[in-house]
């Protein structure tokens, strides 16, 4: 990866609708040699898909929350992803080190949806004990790593 794949991955981020012609008008670079870029940049993983992000508040979901989760024992993990991965305001679920083992962004409409999700959250076989956090707002929420210039 150089400096003009960079480049190309620094607009895809502000606009992933953005034209081959038009990052081509961009960074001075031919629409075809731009296109095989982007194959290339596809191919190879580094852009790992093409997404659409949605305005929580424009669709009423108006509360962010962390919530820490402790199992009680590693045989009661399964059940407890599969519930995760069906429930529509758990944004994402990541596996951790310390007094919790797992970390779930929450994104729901208010305090009762947060707290009939809570209430889900612990009926789950194994689930120990929780801790939640309420976001009250974001200061940096990026959605993707930044590409370096080398």
């Amino acid at each position: 990866m150089d400096n003009i794949d960079v480049k190309i991955l620094k607009l895809l981020q502000k606009n992933a609708r953005i034209t081959a012609s038009d990052i081509s008008n961009e960074i001075n670079l031919s629409v075809p040699a731009v296109s095989d870029r982007l194959k290339k940049l596809e191919a190879s993983g580094i852009i790992q898909q093409h997404t659409t992000i949605i305005n929580p508040r424009k669709m009423n979901k108006d509360l962010t929350a962390m919530m820490f989760i402790s199992l009680e024992r590693p045989k009661f993990t399964d059940k407890f992803l599969e519930f995760v991965n069906q429930e529509n305001d758990i944004l994402e679920c990541h596996y951790i080190a310390g007094d919790f083992d797992y970390v779930l962004k929450i994104v729901t409409e208010n305090t009762f949806s947060l707290e009939q999700l809570l209430n889900r959250i612990k009926s789950v076989p194994g689930v120990q004990k929780t801790r939640t956090i309420v976001v009250l707002s974001s200061v940096k929420n990026n959605f993707s790593v930044s590409p370096e210039e080398k």
